[in-house]
């Protein structure tokens, strides 16, 4: 597969950012929060992921071990990204979020961390 950058927003277009990534990692994990929020998530390196407006529209949800952060617009409440728990050193984006993609055209993969 081809690594692409690719656009995406919250539902406001107060946050953007681009993203490297060829979707070979597209996942949707049953914790208590992704379950809620039902989104297919491509896990990707921290550094494939930047932030290109809105930076400081953002906001972080915590909860557990506060290892994890789960970003979100402030105005529209859209979840865009999160640093994983299980790896520091990746970002799992919401697929819905990006511009050029069908997200419910992408098959994903049950990441159990119940």
């Amino acid at each position: 597969q081809y690594i692409m950058l690719y656009s995406g927003s919250c539902h406001c277009g107060s946050v953007k950012f681009s993203v490297k990534t060829d979707l070979s990692k597209v996942v949707q994990c049953n914790c208590s929060i992704c379950k809620r929020k039902n989104a297919k998530m491509n896990l990707v390196p921290k550094d494939a992921i930047t932030i290109t407006h809105g930076e400081e529209n953002l906001t972080i949800y915590q909860f557990g071990t506060n290892i994890a952060k789960h970003f979100f617009c402030k105005t529209c409440g859209i979840y865009t990204h999160h640093q994983r728990k299980s790896d520091p050193n990746g970002i799992g984006v919401n697929l819905g979020c990006l511009d050029e993609l069908d997200s419910f055209a992408i098959d994903s993969e049950l990441l159990n961390n119940k």
